[in-house]
């Protein structure tokens, strides 16, 4: 359909015949190809076979970065020494219940639902896992997850390439043991209860996710940082006015944007004193001027490390991210670095954002998102 142009070109794993449905970097040569895809229909029964013309994706180019490395505002290209696709692992939180989605969660998990016609919520940050050289892909999910099971089996092929043709995209339910009867109990407690498989993989870094967001995303840019900062952790962040700022978790970064502290959904007083100087991220004067706060995307680049000592000894019962782990590495001295995300995004986590977002796509000359 025209309007998922919108999406961008498909991007085709180049060791797979049978090809995956998801959105393409923008940044492509004028050297046409036609490249076949199969996307699984709404109703997640049927499979559709289509041909869609693509084009050939310039070199890449290595990119001197600044010790000040924390925006993505360039949108720039870079070379990662070891290279993303051996040596992260990205892991997708498919959410809860998704009750403020209710029905269209009735009998899907929340990643799962529909967006733009033939494709899904997981497709967004599978696509820019995938278009960010992260091949290596968990999607962990609690709630109804066979219609992501098939999905995700049907648009992705076993093999996604990636280091030594090691890539995958696997989905992870949630699940009793003896040594643990409970289910997940929030977005860290997910991912301790598969770190005993996490931790296997010989990676530098865990790419956390969220499942339900739409945008378009350089993931290797964002590890550059996180590398580039020595960071233990770091958060993508979103520049904010102050109308919609009260309505987010907010965070106050140094003259080196480590964050300091965090706040959730401040008001008044504490809301003003949370206004930061968005230039050390990389806005221009007037930007900065409009959009003083910075909000957490719920986003995190952390070091394999780091994260196995959070989560198993530092902080064993903490089960949430955003409210208690990485606030909780920023009062025990660890370095959380804030990385500047300067670009359309979307929380598709209820009936009117996810109805606003698929009309959006539709929008011409040029959709909010592309």
């Amino acid at each position: 359909m025209a309007s998922m142009a919108a999406l961008g070109a498909i991007r085709s794993p180049a060791t797979s015949s049978s090809n995956a449905s998801f959105v393409s970097r923008s940044r492509l040569s004028t050297a046409p190809r036609t490249l076949s895809f199969s996307a699984s229909s709404l109703s997640g029964d049927h499979v559709v076979s289509r041909t869609i013309t693509g084009s050939r994706q310039k070199e890449r180019t290595p990119l001197i970065v600044s010790p000040k490395a924390v925006s993505d505002s360039k949108n720039s290209q870079t070379c990662l020494e070891p290279d993303v696709s051996r040596s992260v692992l990205g892991i997708i939180l498919g959410g809860g219940a998704g009750t403020r989605l209710y029905p269209l969660t009735k009998k899907r998990a929340k990643p799962a639902v529909p967006l733009g016609g033939n494709y899904r919520l997981i497709d967004i940050p599978v696509s820019n896992c995938l278009n960010s050289n992260v091949s290596k892909i968990y999607v962990l999910t609690q709630f109804n997850s066979a219609s992501l099971n098939r999905h995700i089996s049907r648009a992705y092929a076993s093999n996604m390439g990636g280091y030594k043709n090691e890539g995958f995209v696997e989905v992870l339910a949630a699940q009793q043991s003896p040594e643990n009867p409970n289910w997940f109990q929030g977005t860290a407690d997910a991912v301790r209860q598969y770190l005993w498989l996490f931790e296997e993989h010989d990676v530098l870094e865990f790419l956390v996710l969220a499942g339900d967001h739409l945008y378009r995303m350089n993931y290797e840019s964002f590890i550059q940082a996180h590398r580039e900062t020595a960071a233990d952790i770091t958060v993508a962040a979103l520049p904010m006015d102050e109308k919609r700022a009260a309505s987010f978790g907010l965070m106050k970064i140094d003259d080196e944007g480590r964050i300091i502290e965090f706040a959730e959904k401040p008001k008044g007083d504490q809301l003003k004193a949370l206004q930061v100087d968005t230039t050390i991220l990389g806005l221009d004067d007037e930007r900065a001027k409009e959009m003083p706060y910075i909000a957490s995307m719920g986003i995190y680049v952390v070091s394999k490390n780091a994260m196995l000592d959070l989560l198993s000894k530092k902080f064993p019962g903490a089960n949430d991210f955003g409210s208690e782990v990485i606030p909780g590495a920023t009062s025990i001295g660890m370095r959380v670095q804030a990385y500047l995300y300067d670009g359309y995004w979307e929380d598709i986590g209820t009936i009117e954002a996810f109805y606003n977002a698929n009309l959006g796509i539709t929008k011409k000359p040029v959709p909010d998102f592309r």
